[in-house]
């Protein structure tokens, strides 16, 4: 297999190329060129396997230069107990209303982006051993991603992370995960702005190609596809745990910010697994949902994009939409390119003609959740199911109980362990939940982080003083 960018820039390249790249040179994002096919028989085989045997079965399709033993190993040494706290890695728990949560938060920072951050450490560790190389990682994080690359890759031989945050905008869980680090490839960078403007820097120090170059710059957060073909294995994972038949639908609800993860639903979906909607929540930062009620991209400056109780959702510019955007234009880079220039232009583009085919083609509804009624679903579904649910999850059930549908099994994608986010369950309780025994005193370690302006200078001039070259 090979793949191409969304801008039609790019010579097709193997996987394990694009897994160093990150950004395409043309400013797109890589895509494959044709989507595997997984046949009804081919599904229905693999009920039964472990979850790092159904990777592997997932990844070999994407992942074709890997020689299939390498490829096993990788897959067998990211998702074993003893990295997730259980043996299922991602276990299948009923809640109230029909839903079901996929549980997704078994890893070692208690988010979902575990499930492909340690796919990632292991993938990236085996390419640069193969290839003799380096690696200086460049990503932005509005909460999770950060933490999950840093766990998954600190001590890795060959790479370096550096990891820009929104300064004061994420828990101080989320903060004490990165932060306390100490490890000399890790280096955390907090910048005085929101995350969308984080990843603004991230995106132009990648399309420098000649920095980008210089100091083989790389990526972990979404725009890179190995994230996304990591996290399309636990849809397969969760269709084979919530269904007894062939062909049978299923629903899934996702809290989304970056689009990352509900794009993995699509290119599930789009391989053939048999799925009835894919139901993105917002928060109050719902320019997705806008778009897809409206047809209507419009993102908000930094000035709009609000600071909620769901922080990893504040986003306003998706940085994996183009990838959605490129299906639903036919998969023609010019039209691509001419709408990304009308968003540069104008601040937003109009698809409305083809809103019809937001759901009849690709499935897709979806639904805003607001500060109360995430306190709300926290405290209804705690009493009803004894089941402690995130705030972020708590947007993707509240959105969730709109779209159930008779025979339909809905499974909302648990986000994060609600440890992680004390204050807002004690807002919803009245009481604090604490976090795992290992993870106690977290927040009383001594942190290492550089602060500095929102400016790609300065982060420029950082990475030139404190990368492997």
């Amino acid at each position: 297999m090979k793949y191409i960018s969304t801008r039609g820039g790019m010579a097709p390249q193997a996987f394990t190329d694009i897994l160093l790249e990150g950004l395409a040179p043309d400013g797109g994002l890589a895509v494959p060129e044709t989507l595997p096919q997984i046949s009804a028989d081919t599904l229905e085989s693999w009920r039964g396997l472990s979850y790092a045997d159904l990777a592997f079965e997932v990844l070999s399709t994407f992942a074709t230069d890997i020689p299939a033993d390498d490829l096993r190993r990788l897959t067998h040494a990211a998702y074993r107990e003893g990295v997730f706290s259980t043996a299922d890695i991602v276990p299948l728990r009923p809640l109230d209303g029909g839903l079901q949560l996929l549980g997704l938060s078994e890893g070692p920072t208690l988010a979902f982006k575990d499930m492909a951050m340690q796919f990632l450490g292991q993938v990236f560790e085996y390419v640069l051993t193969q290839r003799g190389a380096t690696l200086n990682i460049l990503g932005a994080t509005s909460g999770d991603t950060g933490s999950a690359a840093e766990y998954a890759l600190r001590g890795k031989r060959g790479v370096s992370v550096f990891m820009l945050s929104p300064h004061g905008r994420m828990s101080a869980f989320q903060r004490a995960q990165m932060y306390s680090l100490q490890d000399e490839n890790i280096h955390n960078i907090a910048v005085r702005g929101v995350f969308d403007e984080a990843q603004d820097i991230v995106k132009s120090l990648a399309g420098d190609l000649q920095f980008k170059t210089q100091y083989r710059l790389g990526a972990v957060n979404s725009i890179n596809w190995a994230r996304i073909a990591a996290q399309v294995v636990y849809y397969f994972h969760g269709w084979l745990r919530a269904t007894t038949g062939r062909g049978q639908q299923v629903s899934f609800a996702v809290p989304s910010g970056n689009f990352g993860n509900i794009l993995s639903g699509h290119i599930a979906r789009s391989m053939g697994l048999p799925v009835r909607r894919l139901v993105l929540a917002t928060n109050e930062n719902n320019v997705l949902e806008e778009f897809f009620r409206t047809g209507i991209y419009r993102p908000r400056g930094a000035e709009h994009t609000y600071a909620t109780s769901s922080p990893s959702m504040d986003i306003s510019r998706a940085s994996n939409f183009e990838r959605f955007v490129f299906d639903l234009v036919g998969r023609d880079p010019q039209r691509i390119k001419a709408l990304w220039a009308d968003l540069a232009r104008d601040g937003h583009f109009d698809l409305s003609s083809l809103k019809p085919a937001f759901e009849s083609q690709y499935g897709f509804v979806a639904g805003t959740s607001t500060h109360d009624d995430r306190l709300s679903v926290i405290r209804t579904t705690h009493e009803a199911t004894g089941v402690l649910i995130d705030p972020h999850t708590a947007d993707g059930v509240k959105v969730a109980r709109e779209h159930v549908e008779p025979g339909v099994p809905m499974l909302v994608l648990e986000t994060a362990l609600p440890a992680k986010f004390s204050e807002t369950i004690e807002a919803a309780l009245g009481k604090r939940v604490e976090p795992p025994a290992p993870l106690a005193d977290l927040e009383s370690l001594p942190q290492r982080v550089e602060v500095m302006d929102c400016d790609a200078q300065l982060v420029r001039r950082y990475i030139e003083a404190h990368a492997k070259v």
